[in-house]
């Protein structure tokens, strides 16, 4: 299977289990996957794949789609329950994020024994966090808090149900903006080719933007969901 089909799948997986996290479990639920989320992005943003479109082949790194879901969520908090419950889902995958790097940091340090498997693999991940960690941190506080933000401002204007796709696309288009902006620089400079980091700056904006797009049939699925629990 393609990766181009296979991001595709992935991005329909990702949609389908908040739906269905929030049908189950309603607002925790989703509050639950922002903290899941901040950790997965950040790991699988480590992995670094090709992707060729219209015969061009683009590197990119995974995790974009699973950070997407994060502005997927908080834009469903807001329109949902309100800007209060957004901000406290931002601050909670902040947290989230800050302590897997502390704990995964301290793990680290012990010495493994002579049966142990693991402590490579760990550290090829782990070892190599905490730059895209500091790197997604301040990208993620900035961005998340800013898309709350305009995702408000916007309802202020277009405050129609009809309207969602505007406030869903339009905040999450320019926060990923200024979330690539962000994160690109000081995650892969010093790390990986100039070159390659500009395809990779050039592809996760598109793929950002894509996920947008798809995601906007989620959110009202969402707003229409009334939630076994909530």
């Amino acid at each position: 299977m393609s990766n181009e089909i296979l991001w595709f799948l992935f991005a329909i997986v990702n949609f389908g289990l908040i739906v269905l996290v929030y049908k189950l479990f309603g607002k925790t639920g989703l509050f639950a996957w922002i903290a899941m989320g901040t950790i997965l992005a950040n790991i699988q943003v480590v992995k670094n794949v090709d992707f060729t479109v219209m015969g061009i082949t683009l590197a990119a790194t995974l995790g974009n789609i699973m950070y997407g879901t994060l502005f997927l969520v908080t834009d469903a908090l807001s329109e949902k329950y309100g800007h209060n419950d957004a901000k406290k889902a931002v601050y909670l995958g902040f947290f989230s994020l800050l302590s897997t790097v502390i704990i995964m940091q301290m793990v680290l340090l012990f010495t493994p024994n002579a049966i142990d498997f693991s402590e490579s693999a760990l550290e090829t991940i782990f070892n190599f966090m905490p730059q895209v960690a500091i790197a997604s941190l301040i990208a993620y506080i900035v961005s998340q808090t800013f898309d709350v933000y305009l995702f408000q401002k916007i309802k202020t204007k277009l405050p129609s149900a009809k309207h969602l796709w505007i406030r869903n696309n339009g905040s999450t288009i320019v926060s990923q903006l200024i979330d690539t902006c962000i994160f690109v620089p000081i995650a892969f400079i010093g790390q990986l080719p100039m070159e390659v980091i500009m395809d990779i700056f050039i592809t996760t904006y598109i793929i950002k933007v894509l996920v947008a797009f798809l995601d906007t049939p989620f959110v009202y699925m969402i707003k229409k969901i009334k939630p076994l629990q909530d």
